[in-house]
């Protein structure tokens, strides 16, 4: 399977969250699963590349080329897919993935989980985000979307949509699944 992960590209988080990121890493390569992600070489993108890496597996890295010129490419990608913006990566990434996993991130992140969940529920996909709540990390947005629902701005259950890990093994479950 081809996971694709949505992460920080920031340093200075949470040392948790590498760990658990290592941990992530370890499982996908482990078990025969592809990295697709931004393929930035700094914070968690870096730290699930590298995982990954370590263990035998294969990273995917779409990369814009504003990225590619500052020198913050992962430097140890199985397959390069250049791409000239953001959008671009969303779209490339969409095609390249089974599904989507959301590690901790920033406002980056947030779209590209509302991206690849909207286009399912309009039926461009069936593919499912799963938001890996280290932490309770996520617990805000699932509050946010729980008001959302319950003022009906969300048409049936975000959940069919976008479901929520807790830890490795319900995120290995829902992967699995």
């Amino acid at each position: 399977m081809k996971i694709a992960v949505f992460c920080s590209a920031n340093k200075n988080i949470d040392p948790d969250f590498f760990t658990m990121t290592e941990e992530m890493g370890k499982w996908m390569a482990e078990n025969g699963h592809d990295l697709v992600f931004g393929g930035c070489n700094s914070g968690l993108m870096d730290c699930i590349g590298k995982a990954v890496k370590a263990h035998g597996g294969r990273t995917i890295g779409v990369v814009p080329t504003l990225v590619e010129r500052g020198g913050r490419t992962f430097p140890d990608l199985d397959i390069e897919i250049p791409c000239d913006n953001l959008s671009d990566r969303k779209d490339l990434m969409l095609a390249q993935s089974d599904i989507f996993v959301a590690l901790p991130g920033g406002i980056g992140t947030l779209d590209e989980i509302f991206t690849i969940a909207a286009a399912h529920t309009i039926g461009y996909h069936h593919k499912m985000v799963i938001l890996y709540n280290m932490k309770g990390f996520w617990n805000s947005t699932i509050a946010l979307l729980d008001d959302m629902a319950e003022k009906s701005m969300i048409r049936g259950d975000w959940r069919d949509v976008i479901e929520v890990a807790d830890n490795l093994a319900e995120l290995t479950k829902l992967c699995e699944g």
